[in-house]
């Protein structure tokens, strides 16, 4: 997907999105104002101009969260929250995977149409039996690496190890977002970060419909 098909989906994301601000009531605010009267940004990121961003997504964490919050999560949906009041520098997604996984790949491919750069590693079979693979060196690399280029960083991910890099980010200005439950998010992460917003704000702009699914073609098919 270019990025003119990409603001195109968000802009008619957004008009779907504005009908369901006038169902938000919002805290502390003087004659029971609601969400119509302002825009969803403000409540959950805080910043009506964000600038540039880039996104970090810990793949991993982001498809534990979906399975505290019982929800699929919808991608092309998500992109879009993230990146409202916000030019797109990058949306990079991490994750381990199993090469014989056809439904994984297939996904893949999908994310990779679709607005993400994905950032793959095999996963490692543990001693205790269980699978697993860590990127969160990548992770911290890519966001530093790309830290001139962008003014906000979203990193989806409640991971206490990526810390010390969105501590390093925020000394060089660009202010970081952490996305994910509170529950699953280290306090040092959130010390360090600008914003947090509890990924359960976000479920029901988030969620896939349940007729809703991927388009996959089979690998065998795919030109790449």
């Amino acid at each position: 997907m270019n990025i003119s098909a990409f603001n195109k989906e968000k802009n008619q994301y957004r008009l779907i999105k504005e009908k369901d601000k006038s169902n938000w009531q919002s805290d502390n605010r003087e004659n029971s104002t609601n969400f119509s009267d302002m825009t969803f940004d403000k409540y959950i990121f805080g910043n009506s101009d964000r600038g540039r961003v880039a996104i970090f997504i810990d793949g991993a964490n982001l498809f534990h969260a979906g399975l505290q919050l019982n929800i699929e999560i919808d991608y092309a949906k998500l992109l879009c929250c993230l990146t409202e009041n916000a030019r797109l520098l990058r949306a990079f997604f991490y994750t381990g995977v199993d090469r014989n996984n056809e439904k994984q790949q297939g996904f893949l491919l999908w994310m990779r149409r679709n607005g993400y750069r994905v950032v793959s590693k095999d996963l490692v079979l543990l001693p205790d039996g269980s699978k697993k693979a860590n990127l969160d060196v990548e992770i911290a690399v890519d966001m530093l690496n790309l830290a001139p280029y962008y003014d906000t960083a979203v990193l989806v991910s409640g991971d206490g190890d990526l810390a010390y890099a969105v501590n390093a980010l925020t000394y060089q200005g660009i202010r970081v977002e952490v996305v994910s439950i509170r529950a699953m998010t280290s306090d040092s992460l959130i010390d360090v970060a600008d914003y947090f917003v509890d990924i359960e704000h976000l479920k029901q702009y988030i969620q896939k419909d349940s007729n809703s699914c991927y388009s996959y073609r089979p690998l065998s098919n795919s030109n790449f």
